[in-house]
């Protein structure tokens, strides 16, 4: 029992070792004087730590190493105890911010005083501590890092008396709030007592060390380090999109001279900043000093008025306003738009209004929230109004290894242009840009290149265009032909475009031959080159003219076609132009191929043409009327019976088609036996000439078969109405007729006298074709009154035997209700249905033997009610 409690008392220790609790921290030291060549330092580490903090409390004793910076050896260490607690806060931070964060640190101090002999390159105080809080925003697994704080000394490399140093010390107030989204201003101000000495700020690294970090810090599973790491420090893992000098984000910049930080806040969290401040004596950086503070950005609002410094307008004279930020404590707006000549417009209390200034000019406005209210701000901008301002540039050239000319064509309504910067869009270099006015650039790749221009005006007017070049090795001749054709004597004019200066050969018979297009009659065929030259760059391409003598044409032989139908012309021909007669009656009548459209005997002429030069083909075209075919009218049969076909036609050959159902498929007058409803086609062929048959159907639609139906078998009280329902066909025939209002409806109504015991009729049912089929059904008449039997007893045993409890109704149209009831009341069965019965058992279980009580209504065929009730027993 001993061990164990000793070992959670450890566990317990270790954990309050690595416990978070370092909210921040920085090193500074105060020159006390030289003797001997030995330094004197009055050192002080100064940490920071939440209030309420639940983790471990700052140490009583702190281990701070001393190492040599030539070799980043450990000098000596020393065990500095806290000499001072104070605490930090911001209670009240006033009406005008609501949900501000908790600000309040607790701060021990750490004094002690070092001597140390001259250095080269000086010395590094180091104090290393476990551990950073969890969940701060910027770093990735912030709990598992440390922080180590330092304080540099300068050596004699720099200036013999750069040891006689005091270090700058952060004086800026650290008690500051911050909301999450709106902008803040943050002093990491320093001083330094040397009154030669200037301060440089910029955000840096912060620093790990201690803790469970691996790294060239140290300290990997050691909370506190003794002596500490010797450097230099690794940093933690920040999170995207922050890093070291940029810790709040590209909203929130470090003024270099003043330490003051400014911007927009980050959302809600908790984010590492560290601010290095460079000592810089005679320009000459001595000594670097840091400051590491977790600055919580909280989610508060805040009444403020902020506007952009300039707001700048070259397109027109109206421009739209509001404030950066919103807040729910901002209630009311009060703009003063500095443009008296606007009258009653120079003033708006909207909270995003829209102005238009009376001339073109620079304007002060002003912005009041919460005028003559609690938490009022005002802010003021200027506003520069100078529309008619209109960027553009040209280029010159395209080729690759010669110079493109890029000229600037902006222009501006007021003041003038002062400044052009181009970017050239060229992969190769980082050197593609120039701040000229016109200028040029050599590219040595072909392809697309981006071309950027900004240009600006001396009214703060700013734009920037971009536009796409491609650099290619030669320029582009475009021709408008190939390759051509003429007859003697014609000309043809060449066409080739182009930027450049154009040049052919041969020039013989060639007219403007240093132009994109000129004009040749040559004796025979020939091959001319055209050359384009833009500025020393080269292409070169060819056109063929071949000349004949006479167009040649052969024509399609004369053809026959059935009448009606189209038909297909053609010729073979060297022709550039073609041009048939009657144009109406083909589809294109400039086309060596059309169709021809007549559908009759006509003769097609069709003339080619080569320039002046033609030749004219005949094609006759001899229309042959089609073979008449006749199948026969359309019929309708029964089911299963057959259909006797009849065709005429005028060829010399015929077919059936489909013959699997046909008799004599090779005769004009086959009978069909379709097992359904079915299309037959008649085909006539000829031999005059026609080569396609004449085509006729003839439909054969079969009947479904009949399903007749005279009903169930029912009873009847004599003197009582029976109603029938036969089903199946369109017409009816009952016999006998004994009793029926109408022998030949669907429907008769039966009314039978006493002497009638039973009769049995037979109904048989017509379709539309005439075709038919019979049922029967027997009527059973009854000389009692309309009532619904119900057996005493029934044996559910499942021998198909009196299984059913049934009630059998007997004059009577509907039964309302028949329901079965155990002796205690219980309703056990119920049904509306004649011959519907129970079978002795209850949702599945087989009820024991027993009386039931059974209770039924039903109505006569005259609609009187009858309730009747009784008992039956249920046997086992």
């Amino acid at each position: 029992m001993k061990k164990i409690v000793l070992s959670f008392t450890l566990l317990i220790t270790s954990l309050a070792l690595y416990a978070e609790h370092i909210t921040g921290g920085e090193m500074y030291y105060t020159f006390a004087g030289v003797s001997n060549g030995v330094y004197k330092y009055n050192v002080t580490l100064k940490l920071f730590r939440n209030c309420g903090n639940t983790g471990a409390a700052l140490d009583q004793n702190a281990a701070i190493g001393i190492f040599d910076n030539t070799t980043n050896s450990l000098l000596k260490t020393e065990s500095v105890q806290r000499s001072s607690m104070s605490t930090l806060s911001l209670q009240d931070p006033g009406p005008c911010i609501t949900n501000a964060p908790s600000v309040c640190y607790e701060v021990g101090f750490y004094e002690f005083t070092v001597e140390l002999p001259a250095s080269a390159r000086g010395y590094t105080i180091s104090y290393q501590r476990c551990c950073r809080i969890n969940g701060i925003s910027n770093v990735v697994g912030s709990g598992s890092y440390g922080a180590t704080y330092t304080a540099i000394i300068p050596g004699t490399n720099t200036f013999a008396t750069a040891p006689e140093n005091n270090s700058a010390k952060f004086s800026g107030r650290d008690t500051v709030i911050i909301c999450g989204g709106y902008p803040f201003t943050y002093s990491f101000a320093a001083t330094d007592a040397d009154p030669t000495d200037q301060l440089r700020y910029s955000f840096c690294n912060a620093y790990s060390g201690g803790g469970q970090d691996a790294g060239p810090s140290g300290g990997q599973n050691t909370p506190i380090p003794n002596p500490p790491a010797a450097p230099p420090y690794s940093q933690p893992a920040y999170s995207f999109p922050y890093n070291g000098p940029i810790p709040l984000g590209t909203n929130v910049s470090i003024n270099p001279t003043t330490g003051l930080i400014t911007g927009t806040a980050p959302p809600e969290g908790i984010y590492v900043v560290t601010v290095c401040v460079e000592e810089i004596r005679n320009g000459v950086v001595i000594a670097v000093q840091r400051k590491d503070l977790q600055i919580k950005a909280g989610g508060c609002d805040i009444a403020r008025s902020l506007l952009d410094p300039v707001y700048t307008s070259c397109d027109g004279l109206t421009l739209d306003f509001a404030n950066k930020f919103s807040s729910p404590l901002i209630s009311t707006y009060y703009w003063e738009f500095g443009d008296p000549a606007s009258g009653a417009g120079n003033s708006s209390t909207s909270a995003t209004p829209t102005h238009t200034f009376s001339t073109p000019g620079d304007y002060t406005i002003k912005l009041v929230t919460n005028r003559n209210q609690e938490c009022s701000d005002s802010t003021t901008a200027l506003v520069r109004v100078w529309p008619g301002f209109f960027p553009a540039f040209n280029t010159t050239g395209i080729c690759i290894n010669n110079p493109v000319l890029f000229t600037d064509a902006s222009t501006t309504n007021y003041g003038v242009i002062d400044s052009w910067s181009w970017s050239f869009g060229d992969e190769t270099t980082l050197a593609d840009t120039s701040h000229k006015k016109d200028t040029s650039w050599k590219y040595n790749t072909t392809g697309p290149k981006e071309v950027i221009f900004t240009v600006t005006s001396d009214k703060g007017c700013f734009k920037t265009l971009k536009d796409t070049i491609t650099i290619i090795d030669k320029p582009p001749i475009t021709l408008g032909f190939r390759d051509t054709l003429i007859c003697v004597p014609d000309a043809v004019q060449l066409q080739a475009s182009g930027t450049g200066n154009f040049s052919w050969s041969p020039t013989g018979t060639m007219v403007n031959a240093n132009t994109g297009t000129p004009t040749v009659s040559p004796p025979s065929t020939t091959t001319y080159q055209v050359t384009l030259n833009e500025q020393g760059c080269i292409n070169q391409d060819t056109v063929r003219v071949r000349v004949v003598q006479f167009v040649s044409m052969n024509a399609m032989a004369d053809s026959v076609i059935c009448e009606t139908d189209p038909a297909q012309l053609h010729v073979t021909s060297d022709a550039l132009r073609f041009d048939w007669s009657p144009a109406a009656a083909v589809s294109n009548p400039t086309i060596p191929n059309p169709i021809a459209l007549a559908g009759s005997s006509l003769v097609y002429s069709v003339t080619g043409s080569i320039g002046s030069c033609n030749t004219t083909r005949n094609i006759r075209i001899t229309a042959i009327p089609y073979p008449v075919a006749n199948a026969g009218p359309d019929t309708i049969i029964c089911y299963n019976t057959p259909a006797p076909l009849h065709g005429t036609h005028d060829g010399s050959l015929f077919n059936w088609s489909p013959t699997a159902s046909l008799v004599n498929s090779q005769t004009l007058n086959p009978v069909a036996y379709p097992a359904r409803t079915t299309e037959y086609i008649l085909r006539s062929f000829d031999t005059r000439g026609c080569p396609k048959p004449g085509i006729d159907t003839v439909l054969v639609t079969v009947l479904p078969k009949i399903r007749p139906f005279a009903g169930n078998d029912t009873a009847v009280i004599a003197g009582q109405p029976l109603q029938f329902n036969a089903e199946g066909g369109v017409n009816y025939i009952w016999t006998p007729s004994t009793g029926l209002s109408n022998a030949n409806i669907k429907n008769p109504i039966g009314v039978y006298g006493a002497e009638i015991d039973s009769i049995r009729y037979t109904v048989e049912v017509f379709n539309e074709a005439g075709c038919s089929d019979t049922a029967s059904m027997k009527v059973t008449v009854f000389k009692t009154n309309p009532y619904v039997f119900v057996p005493s007893a029934f044996t559910p045993n499942g021998d198909g035997k009196n299984d059913l409890l049934i009630p059998v109704a007997v004059g009577v149209r509907k039964i309302n209700y028949f329901r079965i009831y155990n002796r205690w009341g219980n309703l056990l069965f119920s049904t509306t249905t004649n011959g519907h019965g129970w079978d002795g058992n209850l949702s599945g279980t087989p009820q024991t033997s027993n009386v039931f009580v059974w209770m039924v209504e039903a109505e006569d065929y005259t609609g009187k009610k009858f309730t009747l009730k009784g008992t039956t027993t249920l046997i086992r």
